[in-house]
């Protein structure tokens, strides 16, 4: 897969290996991020792990996050979900704003 082909949320179905070119990181780097929590993989192993667009989006949040502000994985796992339960919350509002 083209590393800068655009990314489609759920229809990009990426291996470990193509969302480290993706994202600009090492392997490691993933495992620790799976480890964490900022990503849930489809699969068992990481020979078997797939990826979306979603995970890409996710991975290199919590890159700028470690990289931008010392945020370890841990941290960027809780900070992501924050940010999605905010993006729940605005859609929620302006469904309710809509319906005035």
């Amino acid at each position: 897969m083209n590393p800068l082909a655009p990314i489609h949320e759920e229809e990009t179905d990426l291996t470990l290996a193509e969302l480290c070119q993706h994202c600009s990181i090492q392997t490691e780097v993933v495992l620790e991020m799976v480890e964490e929590g900022v990503l849930t993989p489809q699969g068992d192993a990481p020979a078997q792990w797939r990826f979306t667009g979603v995970h890409v989006q996710r991975a290199r949040v919590a890159v700028r996050l470690h990289r931008d502000l010392g945020v370890n994985h841990a941290g960027a796992a809780l900070a992501l979900q924050l940010l999605e339960e905010i993006e729940t919350l605005r859609a929620r509002l302006q469904a309710l704003g809509q319906q005035e």
